[in-house]
């Protein structure tokens, strides 16, 4: 029995042993602090760790991500310094880019032009979008011209003897811009060359709010004049109450032409003109004045000159003129030509205002023969002697003539002769040698105002310099540009499918493409 109570005390005693050690340990465990990894090499451990070897690559990317955007950009830049013509335009009217004939013309330039722009780039483009606008046109041209176009910018304040080189400029006014010039020819542009501008605004404010740019049409047509040597001569025959004639004349100086006033009661058309143009006048020409026309032609046999006959749209008695039209073969009549075919009407409010068709004369040349020519209040041409004459344009056989003398009961219905009727003609005398003398008559001088010629859906100062350049023997077709307004900055996508394309790629495609990227990303990462 003593034995079994020592084994029981000694159990007792075990157990009680067991339980003081557990609790120190616990205790111990509990107020011990834990002890820092003393081991040397941890940190090269760390790099060595997934964690850290997953964070590296990331970073890594990303700075070579951020270095190559930085590289990128520093080259594009470089590139279109280099090259403006790499800049891709996407507002809607091209504000930045140049139309095609300007491209086509100043890359076969084999001349050397210089334009000097007569202040620093700096304060150029400081004055506003319109002038960075016309700097990046500039350089445009420079970089198509294959070297041949120069372009600098010189301050005129610091540089105040520019204007005894240039004495032909008009410096009292502080609007000159640049200066086109090649070899000795040259042209000084100003603000109204280059810009439309609100003259309402400048004349209560005294400064420009410009609200298109002429910058690109103005230095083609000043290269265009600098770089021909012998304009050919055009006599605007004066003195007989003639309509305002200026859009033409700014027409043909702009496709470089020398254009004179010349009054025939006091003196003569010159001997090297080519063309004579006597455009709507309200009054008749005195025999005197038709013998002196009638000569200049004849050019004692030789011929090789046109006249250019417009009427005013007033039915004025001119016997002197229809007796000089009638030895070409032509006859103007009195009265409106009007439409009655709506596909050619271009305002359903008149039937006075129409397109017209080409006939087969002077469409070789034209850049786009499918643009019709308009006509306005157009009195018709007759053929008096086909043998020497032909139409030029012609309206629908749908066309009839309004009378001068109808009253209330006329019905516009027998106007209508069922044939087509001429509202330009044109007669020929030649001789021996082929060379051959031309009177050209178009029935509308309104069809050549700047209004009319300035719409490029027409095409009427295009087909009248195809003219003009043909009988020149001249190959050159004229140059015609639109202005460029920046009132729609957005971007120039106008068709449907352009518009459905961009739009599943960028707010579909793209985001859901970035998104399965990071699903995958996530998902590798989190199974290694």
């Amino acid at each position: 029995m003593s034995e079994l109570k020592k084994d029981t005390v000694a159990e007792n005693t075990a157990e009680v042993k067991t339980k003081t050690d557990d609790d120190k340990a616990a205790k111990s465990e509990k107020t011990e602090k834990p002890k820092k990894d003393k081991k040397k090499g941890g940190f090269k451990n760390f790099l060595k760790s997934r964690k850290a070897r997953h964070g590296s690559i990331a970073a890594a990317i990303v700075a070579i991500v951020i270095a190559l955007v930085i590289v990128l950009n520093i080259v594009v830049s470089l590139l279109v310094g280099r090259f403006p013509n790499m800049v891709l335009d996407f507002t809607k009217e091209s504000s930045f880019a140049l139309e095609n004939d300007t491209i086509d013309y100043v890359s076969h330039i084999d001349k050397d032009i210089k334009i000097t722009v007569l202040t620093t780039e700096e304060k150029f483009e400081g004055s506003g979008a319109y002038y960075i606008q016309a700097n990046k046109l500039l350089e445009k041209m420079e970089s198509a011209s294959n070297g041949k176009i120069k372009l600098n910018y010189i301050d005129l304040s610091s540089n105040p003897s520019i204007s005894q080189k240039y004495a032909d400029a008009d410096w009292s006014k502080n609007s000159n811009m640049m200066i086109v010039e090649c070899g000795d020819q040259y042209r000084v542009l100003t603000i109204d060359d280059c810009f439309e501008y609100d003259k309402d605004y400048y004349s209560q404010y005294g400064t420009y709010y410009v609200t298109s740019s002429l910058v690109e049409q103005a230095v083609v047509t000043a290269i265009l004049n600098v770089t021909t040597e012998d304009k050919v001569v055009v006599d605007m025959i004066t003195g007989n109450q003639e309509q305002d004639s200026s859009a033409i004349k700014t027409l043909l100086q702009n496709n470089a032409y020398q254009v004179n006033d010349v009054s025939l009661a006091t003196g003569d058309l010159d001997e090297d003109a080519k063309f004579a143009i006597l455009y709507a006048p309200s009054v008749d020409l005195d025999e005197g004045t038709v013998e002196k026309i009638s000569k200049w032609l004849d050019n004692d046999g030789k011929y090789g000159r046109n006249l250019i006959f417009i009427p005013t749209e007033n039915n004025v008695d001119t016997p002197n003129i229809d007796s000089l039209l009638n030895e070409w073969g032509m006859q103007v009549n009195p009265g409106y030509v009007y439409e009655t075919s709506t596909d050619r009407l271009v305002s359903n409010s008149s039937p006075y205002i129409f397109t017209v068709d080409y006939t087969d004369y002077y469409t070789t040349g034209l850049k786009n023969p499918n643009i019709p020519v308009v006509t306005l209040f157009a009195r018709s041409v007759t053929l008096s002697d086909s043998s020497v004459s032909h139409a030029l344009l012609t309206t629908s056989t749908s066309a009839g003539i309004y009378p001068t003398d109808a009253d209330d009961t006329w019905n516009y219905k027998n106007g209508i002769t069922g044939e087509n009727i001429n509202v330009a003609a044109e007669g020929v005398k030649s001789n021996t040698d082929n060379a051959s003398s031309k009177v050209v008559v178009f029935g509308s001088y309104s069809m050549f105002t700047s209004d009319i010629m300035s719409y490029n859906s027409f095409n009427n100062s295009g087909y009248f310099m195809n003219m003009i350049n043909t009988l020149a023997d001249k190959d050159n077709a004229g140059i015609t540009i639109e202005g460029k307004s920046m009132q729609n900055a957005e971007l120039g996508i106008t068709d449907a499918t352009t518009k459905n394309t961009l739009f599943v790629i960028f707010v579909i495609v793209v985001p859901v493409a970035v998104l399965i990227t990071g699903i995958v990303m996530w998902l590798r990462r989190r199974n290694k």
